[in-house]
């Protein structure tokens, strides 16, 4: 079974990794949910880096805000890919966030989603699983058909609104 780590540097980061959750549940892609801080808990940030692939993950979501170096760290341990999420902060509403995760040197990749955009992580780490596991891919597909024919749907509301003006 696809297994997808999350991790995240406080508890109160839940709020924001709860749709990544629900997203990969939604996939069939069982989870694991964390709390390691890259700066406070930095032993066991290596260790659960380096354990991971052993553990049967096979991608790695970081939720982080402020200094944000939790996917980096996790990064710099693991040749898993890794999703960064960028936590909104009340300093730069995220922005602090965002630039800490993307601006990763070169070496150390982190595909990195908006902020406090759970629901694109989860999706975005099915789609890397979906590669290795066509049931994860054609999920993806009726997800994107569903999509689709919802905003055909509104359209076509509107449109009928319109012309009832």
């Amino acid at each position: 079974m696809a297994k997808v780590a999350i991790l995240m540097g406080s508890k109160s980061d839940f709020a924001v990794v709860k749709p990544a959750v629900t997203t990969l549940k939604k996939f069939g892609i069982e989870t694991e949910v964390r709390v390691i801080s890259a700066h406070r808990t930095p032993d066991a940030a290596h260790a659960f880096a380096a354990e991971a692939e052993a553990n049967g993950i096979e991608a790695i979501i970081c939720a982080a805000g402020k200094a944000a170096h939790l996917g980096g760290v996790i990064a710099a341990y693991t040749t898993l890919p890794v999703i960064g999420l960028p936590v909104k902060t009340d300093m730069m509403g995220g922005l602090d966030s965002l630039l800490s995760i993307v601006q990763m040197p070169s070496g150390i990749p982190v595909a990195t989603v908006g902020v406090n955009g759970g629901e694109n992580a989860g999706l975005l780490a099915a789609q890397m699983l979906a590669l290795r596991y066509p049931e994860i891919g054609e999920k993806l597909k009726q997800f994107k058909k569903q999509m689709a024919e919802k905003i055909a749907a509104d359209d076509a509301a509107l449109q009928e609104e319109l012309r009832a003006l």
